[in-house]
């Protein structure tokens, strides 16, 4: 479902007053509120991020529980598929898996398939810490959206996929 754009010149001769400079201003209004919630709720994320980081390793950053997490599923086993994915530079993602590694949360493995390339492989001791920092996040918002209706969720879903785009 695609959320229909909203003339403010009509929307203003709806709501009876006619004057669409008072529309806009609304609707201006109403953009205003989103962007402040979803400055909230980016907030919200990077402090999970942090939680989840310490759950980890305590000396662990964020940008590496992001890069793990990346590794771990199997969506960014090279350097540069983690700098695509989450859009940081080599340098960062660079610090982050030597750390990694030194942590012992991540391996360097020789490509089965390029044996001159290299392949980044979670532990085991990652994929058990992940599991414990993602229960904890999902308990928590689980929390919150376990008082949405599935009909509430299921446009939640489709609002956020169209602004996505």
């Amino acid at each position: 479902m695609s959320v229909p754009s909203v003339d403010p010149a009509a929307e203003s001769v709806v709501s009876g007053s006619g004057d669409p400079e008072e529309g806009a201003s609304e609707l201006d209004q109403a953009v205003a509120r989103v962007e402040h919630e979803l400055g909230r709720l980016f907030a919200r994320i990077r402090v999970g991020w942090r939680e989840a980081a310490a759950t980890v390793h305590p000396d662990l950053q964020p940008l590496g529980y992001q890069v793990l997490t990346s590794i771990a599923s199997g969506k960014a086993t090279s350097a540069g598929a983690i700098i695509d994915r989450l859009q940081t530079d080599k340098s960062g993602v660079s610090r982050q898996v030597r750390q990694l590694e030194e942590l012992g949360l991540v391996e360097s493995l020789p490509d089965p398939e390029d044996r001159r390339a290299r392949v980044l492989v979670a532990t085991e001791l990652a994929q058990e810490r992940i599991a414990i920092a993602r229960a904890q996040y999902e308990g928590r918002i689980g929390e919150r959206l376990r008082d949405w209706s599935p009909a509430d969720l299921d446009h939640f879903v489709e609002l956020l996929g169209s602004l996505s785009r």
